[in-house]
């Protein structure tokens, strides 16, 4: 397997510390508001990575955080330390406490992922439970001469890191002070970064620790939750472009400052979504979540088709065009896949083995799902070719290759409740068709076609769909 790593900017044989065994960190969300359609392209990103190391038969770790402090509203800024805690302003906007803020958009987090057949976790690390371990990491690095505190604040001092900005290539001699932040004035460097911040007397979450009452810095939690479950160097680190500056830049120096180890092996960052060939922002009124889909007659697994449909580095545009494109991918690959369920076993005739030896080859090169998409979809109509001329099929060995893609892509065929009465009228359309009472037939296809359904004739009977 071969995976393009972020730091080296290269393609590169994937080997993890422990035979057999990966540990995977990928970075979650700081729920404070529905995730929308990009961030659920960063998560089925990571989950594609998981699925296809656990068919080559690794035993996979995958750590995925919940960030409920820390995460201030300047958080494209490398400090750290400006701007409001975004859980806290949604708190007062909303009249409710952080803890309800949390439980609510956590809840909704996992009802997302679920829906999008996203496998879980293992372990979903809250910030907030991590505290301790965070404080002994910050101590350490005071320790060791990478960050100093004053007036009940630390920060990590960058200078101190000569290797600073390889992830990112924002090296200490690029970076420039934001002209639109004003310079903390407790900080020796303007690049410097919060990992531990004294709290104003109004702040909603804050801990006792050896230098104030306070809260950590974003960047500290996922170097402190990370290392917590899977060691000092991980095999695996995920997430958005967004997250490769300031944050993973960060947690670089922040981990190795205590370790003196590599921190990660594999770097992997999914491309921003575009939607109509514009960014995502409210102001455009393009920023799009799972309901906003299913709210136009798409099911989640559409979505889902519509990503693996792009190579994870690449631009993804999503529009309502491709989104139907998808859905007919979608389609095929289940309507094939039912054919064959009625299909009797035969000993000889096609079965496909070749088919999946290249669907895996393709997604083991850096995740090359649409190629690994377009293999599949020629699959389908290799076996509907042969169906349709009733020529052997191995059927039992293709419905398991099946189960491998699905598995691959992370589809699962949806469950479509029709109506008692849809399903009656749908019966009795086709015994007219079957006594060529066509006249009947076709009447009683309009009455389906009234109430939102279509039929679809094939060899092996009807199939109703919502229209």
């Amino acid at each position: 397997m071969r995976l393009y790593n972020t730091l080296t900017k290269q393609k590169e044989n994937f080997e993890p510390v422990q035979k057999g065994k990966v540990g995977m960190y990928t970075c979650g969300p700081t729920v404070y508001g529905y995730i929308h359609i990009g961030n659920i392209r960063t998560y089925v990103f990571a989950d594609t990575l998981r699925r296809v190391l656990e068919d080559q038969g690794y035993e996979v770790r995958m750590i995925k955080n919940i960030t409920d402090v820390g995460h201030l509203t300047a958080d494209d800024i490398a400090q750290g330390d400006s701007g409001e805690d975004k859980i806290e302003k949604k708190a007062r906007a909303e009249k409710k406490t952080p803890e309800e803020i949390v439980a609510f958009y956590e809840t909704y987090f996992h009802e997302t992922e679920s829906a999008m057949n996203i496998l879980p976790a293992h372990y979903f690390p809250r910030a907030t439970a991590h505290v301790a371990q965070m404080i002994k990491l910050i101590q350490a690095l005071i320790d060791r001469g990478h960050a100093y505190e004053k007036n009940g604040n630390v920060f990590l001092d960058v200078t101190s890191f000569p290797t600073y900005g390889a992830l990112s290539g924002n090296t200490l001699d690029h970076l420039k002070v934001g002209a639109r932040l004003e310079e903390h004035p407790d900080k020796k460097n303007p690049w410097d970064f919060a990992l531990w911040l004294k709290a104003p007397k109004d702040h909603l979450m804050h801990w006792p620790s050896p230098w104030s009452e306070g809260y950590p810095g974003w960047h500290i939690e996922c170097s402190a939750m990370s290392m917590e479950y899977l060691g000092d160097t991980l095999d695996i680190h995920t997430g958005g472009e967004d997250n490769i500056f300031p944050h993973h830049e960060a947690e670089i120096v922040q981990s190795e400052g205590v370790t003196e180890k590599p921190f990660v092996r594999y770097w992997l960052h999914g491309r921003h979504l575009l939607v109509d060939g514009e960014k995502m922002s409210k102001s455009k009124g393009n920023v799009y979540t799972l309901e906003d889909i299913i709210a136009k007659g798409y099911s989640p697994m559409d979505f889902r088709l519509l990503i693996i449909g792009a190579h994870y580095r690449g631009q993804m545009n999503f529009t309502w065009e491709t989104l139907e494109q998808a859905k007919r991918n979608k389609e095929t690959l289940f309507g094939t896949a039912k054919r064959l369920s009625a299909r009797a076993e035969t000993n000889d005739g096609f079965s496909g083995e070749d088919f999946l030896d290249r669907i895996r080859k393709a997604i083991q090169d850096d995740l090359n799902t649409p190629e690994a998409l377009a293999l599949a979809l020629e699959f389908c109509k290799k076996i509907n070719t042969l169906l349709d001329k009733n020529e052997p099929v191995e059927s039992e060995s293709l419905r398991t290759i099946f189960e491998k893609i699905f598995f691959l892509f992370g589809l699962i065929i949806e469950k479509e409740t029709i109506p008692e009465e849809i399903e009656i009228l749908a019966r009795q359309r086709e015994d007219a068709r079957q006594k060529k009472d066509f006249a009947e037939s076709d009447r009683l296809r309009d009455v389906l076609a009234a109430q939102g359904y279509r039929v679809e004739d094939t060899t092996i009977g009807y199939r109703l769909k919502k229209s």
